[in-house]
């Protein structure tokens, strides 16, 4: 047994010796860190709800109590940190009024996003499971809050219409995902601020030509 290894089983004991004194709010962010573990490690299908009871420290009929089945506990994670992106563009388009600034700021926002070592970007934009429709719905729904945020600054700014606004924002939501996802699978090969400061110039040098109404 390794040292991390030893650890972990430490740390699992000691769950189950707590489990009947954990909040039930506890209780679930804990259950739902040791699911996110294994969702990002191993994918969906090779996760087994015995290992997520085994990695949080709790027997089966404790998981199961708060989440009745793997899918509820993968869309609940899913949820999240769709949630945590939608978020965390929104704080970047309001955390300045230069234009230029806003899409520096978002684009840092995705790269922030992919970097994180906990890995959930896996879940949001890697899934394995994108044959089953609610996966698809919060897929969908990520893209396009992120999008409808950054459309109504370009609408409020340019004067362009609703559609045409969108069609630009679903287009920088794309650079910025992709772009961050593509740099951290080359491992960091160029520094992160780097890298996030050539695609917002990219993005900027094009929507940068809109003018303001």
């Amino acid at each position: 047994m390794t040292t991390t290894d030893a650890a972990f089983a430490g740390t699992a004991g000691a769950g189950r010796q707590r489990s009947a004194r954990l909040p039930r709010s506890a209780r679930r962010s804990q259950l739902l860190g040791a699911a996110q573990e294994l969702f990002v490690a191993q994918g969906y299908h090779s996760a087994a709800m015995d290992d997520i009871a085994e990695r949080a420290g709790v027997s089966k009929p404790v998981l199961y109590q708060h989440f009745p089945g793997k899918l509820d506990l993968y869309l609940a994670l899913l949820d999240q940190h769709c949630d945590d992106l939608v978020a965390a563009v929104r704080v970047a388009l309001a955390s300045t009024t230069d234009n230029k600034l806003r899409v520096a700021a978002t684009i840092a926002a995705y790269f922030d996003y992919v970097e994180h070592d906990s890995g959930a970007f896996r879940l949001v934009f890697e899934s394995d499971l994108t044959n089953e429709l609610s996966v698809r719905e919060r897929m969908h729904r990520v893209t396009s809050e992120c999008a409808e945020a950054i459309r109504d600054v370009i609408a409020s700014d340019t004067g362009l219409s609703d559609e045409e606004s969108m069609l630009l924002a679903v287009g920088l939501t794309g650079v910025a995902h992709v772009t961050a996802r593509y740099w951290l699978s080359t491992e960091g090969s160029i520094p992160r601020d780097e890298a996030a400061r050539i695609v917002s110039q990219l993005a900027w040098r094009g929507i940068g030509n809109f003018p303001r109404k």
